[in-house]
């Protein structure tokens, strides 16, 4: 199973649509994964004409995104448990807290700061935060993460440079 990870796409405020190379990897995906502040409604609906969508609301969504999108999401995929959600709070401590508020969680994807993680805690947790493919913030690129859930395990996990 192919998959794309996003958040913090912001559109309209940090680009006026979704940049192509996105809309080219959720074609080639099975599942975008995406960790919140999607900002306008109509970037879900997009996304979900390229591919189905595990989605959360982020702390810029309005009243629209959090009427069809959780807090937080939760699927197996081929025997993997994914979490999605769209804050975890400083970095400063944030492996022994996801941890502790995910233990039956294998995957975590979150957003927010827009800066790219990918770590796996003590407790085997893995922590993946696509940054943003739309607001580089202070990091050099803006990006995205690609993914592969095979016979149980997440594979081939990317960061894509945009």
């Amino acid at each position: 199973m192919r998959l794309l990870l996003l958040a913090d796409t912001h559109v309209p405020a940090r680009a006026k649509r979704l940049p192509d190379a996105v809309l080219a990897a959720a074609d080639r995906a099975d599942l975008v994964v995406h960790a919140g502040d999607w900002v306008r409604v109509d970037v879900l609906d997009e996304l979900q004409r390229h591919a189905e969508v595990l989605g959360v609301y982020g702390n810029n969504d309005g009243a629209d995104l959090r009427a069809r999108l959780p807090e937080v999401a939760r699927r197996e995929l081929e025997g993997v448990r994914f979490a999605v959600v769209h804050e975890t709070g400083d970095a400063r401590g944030r492996e022994a807290r996801t941890s502790a508020a995910f233990p039956d969680t294998d995957v975590l994807v979150f957003g927010h700061s827009h800066i790219p993680w990918d770590t796996t805690t003590a407790t085997g947790l893995r922590l993946l935060n696509p940054g943003s493919p739309t607001d580089r913030r202070r990091q050099p690129e803006r990006t995205m993460m690609t993914a592969i859930v095979s016979d149980g395990a997440l594979r081939e996990v990317s960061l894509v440079a945009l």
